[in-house]
C-alpha cells in the first residue's frame, strides 16, 4: 500500500545526485530499506533520529522514516521528500502519524517496494526536468520524417543540449546509417528487448553510440524487427529522466511497442508532402497516432501541388500547422551529401529546426 498525503519534488534534486537518509531503530525494516537503496544504486545514511547536524536533515534529497522514529522527528523541521515506511496495513493511525510529521508519502512494505526503488533511484540519478519527448512520423512512405527527426536531433546537439534520437522504426534503414555511424561502437535495440521496470539513465546513455555530440538507439543489422512494449516503456522513460531533448523516428505501422512510444511523446510531428495522395494517406495515419498522442501537429514539405500551401494542408487534416519543412537540395543527392541533416547549422532545414526547438523549449517552459 501506498498513499499520498502531498507531493512536492525534493529540495535540490533537481540539480545533483543526493544520498536519502533513513531514520528508524526496527532493525529488519532497516535491513529492507538498506537493501533497497541498493538495489537502486544509492548509499543512504542511517540514523536514529533527527541528525544532529541541521543540514543533513535539510539536505537530503529523500528522507525515509520508519513508523517506529515517527514520534523522535515529530519536532523537525518541516521540509518535502519525507516518506513514512510501515509494515501494518491496518494500522490506521499511520496517516496521522504522517500528517504530525509532515510526510509527504506513506508507503507499506512490501507491497510499495518497487514505487520505493524507483523513488530511490530517482534521487541516485539526480533527476530534475524530463526531457522535451518529440516524435517524427510521416504521413505517407517516403514524405522525409527520418531526414527531419536526424536534423531536429543533430541542431538540439548542436544547440549544447543532451539529446537522444530514437529509431523506433526496424525496417527504416537505420538512422545510423543516416549519420554515418552505422560501425559506430555501442547497444542497439536488441540489446534492451528484455528490459522490463527500470532501466538506469546514465547507463543507458553510456551505452549508446555517440555520433555528432548526440546520443543513438538505432537497430542492428539481425533479424529482430519489434521491441516489446514493457522495454520500450522502460527505454524511453530511462532516456526522459535525463532531461534535454529526445527525438524519436516512428514508423507509420502500429504496434504494441510503437503505440507505447507515442504514448511517451510531448508532441509529434507528422510530416506530410503538399500533394493530394499524401494528404489522403496522412489524413489515416493523423486518425491513429492521434487517439495516443496529446499533441499532434502537421509539418508540410514542398512542393506544392496547385491550390495547396502548409495552412490549407493543416486545415484539411485539422491539425495545427508547426511549420513548412523547406527541402534542402543537399539531401536529395545519392548518400545524402557529405554531412548528416542539420550538421552544417546553415542552410533551410537547420533554420527550420532552430525555428522549432526555440519555439517548442518555450512552450514547455525553458531549457531543460
Amino acid at each position: 500500500m501506498t498513499g499520498t498525503v502531498t507531493h512536492d519534488p525534493p529540495p535540490g534534486s533537481a540539480e545533483r545526485p543526493g544520498r536519502p537518509l533513513i531514520v528508524t531503530e526496527d532493525a529488519v525494516l532497516l535491513d529492507d530499506l538498506l537493501r533497497l537503496c541498493a538495489a537502486a544504486g544509492a548509499t543512504p545514511e542511517v540514523h536514529h533520529g533527527v541528525p544532529e547536524s541541521g543540514d543533513g536533515w535539510a539536505a537530503a534529497p529523500l528522507v525515509l522514516i520508519g513508523d517506529d522514529a515517527a514520534r523522535r522527528v515529530r519536532g523537525a523541521a518541516r521540509r518535502p521528500g519525507v516518506v513514512l515506511v510501515g509494515r501494518d496495513q491496518d494500522d490506521s493511525g499511520v496517516w496521522k502519524r504522517a500528517v504530525e510529521i509532515g510526510a509527504d508519502h506513506v508507503l507499506m512494505l512490501p507491497d510499495g517496494e518497487a514505487w520505493l526503488v524507483d523513488r530511490i533511484a530517482d534521487v541516485a540519478e539526480g533527476i530534475g526536468r524530463p526531457a522535451l519527448t518529440v516524435g517524427v512520423i510521416g504521413g505517407r512512405g517516403g514524405a522525409g520524417a527520418s531526414t527531419l527527426a536526424c536534423a531536429l536531433a543533430v541542431t538540439s546537439a548542436r544547440e549544447g543540449l543532451r539529446t537522444l534520437l530514437v529509431d523506433a522504426d526496424p525496417l527504416g534503414g537505420g538512422l545510423d546509417v543516416l549519420l554515418g555511424g552505422e560501425s559506430a561502437e555501442g547497444l542497439r535495440w536488441p540489446a534492451f528487448a528484455a528490459s522490463r521496470g527500470r532501466v538506469g539513465g546514465g547507463a543507458l546513455e553510456e551505452s549508446l553510440p555517440e555520433l555528432h555530440s548526440l546520443r543513438l538507439l538505432s537497430w542492428d543489422r539481425g533479424d529482430c524487427v519489434a521491441i516489446p512494449a514493457p522495454a520500450v516503456r522502460a527505454v524511453l522513460a530511462a532516456a526522459r529522466r535525463r532531461g534535454g531533448t529526445v527525438v524519436v523516428d516512428l514508423p507509420r505501422r502500429l504496434d504494441d511497442g510503437v503505440a507505447e512510444a507515442l504514448a511517451q511523446l510531448d508532441l509529434a510531428l507528422l510530416v506530410v508532402p503538399a500533394e493530394l495522395r499524401a494528404l489522403a494517406a496522412a489524413g489515416r495515419v493523423a486518425s491513429a497516432v492521434g487517439m495516443v498522442v496529446r499533441d499532434l501537429r502537421v509539418a508540410v514539405r514542398g512542393p506544392y501541388a496547385p491550390g495547396l500551401d502548409g495552412h490549407e494542408v493543416a486545415r484539411l487534416l485539422g491539425l495545427p500547422l508547426a511549420g513548412e519543412v523547406p527541402v534542402e537540395p543537399a539531401l536529395l543527392r545519392p548518400r545524402g551529401g557529405a554531412k548528416p541533416p542539420g550538421a552544417t547549422g546553415r542552410g533551410p532545414l537547420a533554420r527550420f529546426c532552430g525555428n522549432f526547438w526555440e519555439r517548442a523549449l518555450v512552450e514547455a517552459g525553458g531549457i531543460r
